[in-house]
């Protein structure tokens, strides 16, 4: 790696902590020796980068510090363009569009020398297959999510029972056939799983949770790691 872009990672190992870094958690991370990361902090506090610490006790990057958002390294553009293939490939029209312009975006605005790693990466995703067509417009479902809106939903189970639920959703899940919301149901008075290719009509409340916004995701979060460890202690 070379030091350029050794420093610049890591500045962002300290961005993305909120408690002190040691040396030894640095050097760990980057694949270098604790010398090379004292002589390296000692280079970025030297170019008056605002770090606080001191060997041993570890690095914290003061929190008013700004960096350009598009200091992109040739591993995170890749990770950008791989994920955008996938996106564009799965994801309803308005989502493909949005992962084209995204890469196009990155492309006219990073330096000459990492262009090459969007126009020609080394990592691919595979084509997606073709999508069944939902009976439910998908770009309305991730408004209702962004908007906390609850959705009337008539669906049908995988045994062909049909029922009408009223639902929070909170996010819009995906996998290599199928897309499914992950929501509170009124009926069940829990969180329930629907795969969007069983929504039979989905129409979008006036109404909404009622919670404060974040409140309904921290909750899902909250839950989804209590099913994890039960799947644990159970195994």
């Amino acid at each position: 790696m070379r030091r350029a872009d050794r420093l610049f990672q890591i500045i962002q190992i300290l961005r993305r902590s909120t408690r002190p870094v040691t040396a030894a958690a640095l050097a760990e991370e980057i694949e270098v020796s604790k010398r090379t990361v004292y002589r390296d902090m000692a280079d970025l506090i030297g170019q008056r980068v605002p770090i606080v610490g001191e060997a041993g006790l570890g690095y914290l990057l003061a929190p008013e510090y700004d960096m350009p958002p598009l200091m992109l390294t040739p591993d995170e553009l890749e990770a950008v363009v791989l994920g955008s293939q996938w996106v564009a490939a799965r994801g309803d029209r308005v989502l493909s569009g949005a992962a084209s312009d995204v890469v196009a975006k990155i492309a006219a605005v990073v330096p000459e020398r990492l262009r090459q790693f969007i126009v020609a990466p080394s990592v691919g995703a595979k084509p997606g297959r073709t999508a069944t067509l939902d009976p439910v417009d998908t770009t309305e479902l991730r408004m209702a999510i962004r908007e906390g809106r609850k959705l009337h939903l008539h669906y049908r189970s995988e045994t062909g029972e049909e029922t009408d639920r009223i639902v929070w959703p909170v996010i819009l899940g995906y996998d290599e056939a199928t897309r499914l919301i992950v929501a509170w149901c009124e009926l069940r008075q829990g969180f329930r799983h629907f795969r969007t290719d069983r929504i039979m009509q989905a129409t979008v409340l006036a109404d909404t949770n009622g919670l404060r916004k974040g409140e309904l995701r921290r909750r899902w979060e909250l839950w989804r790691e209590e099913q994890r460890r039960d799947r644990v202690h159970h195994d």
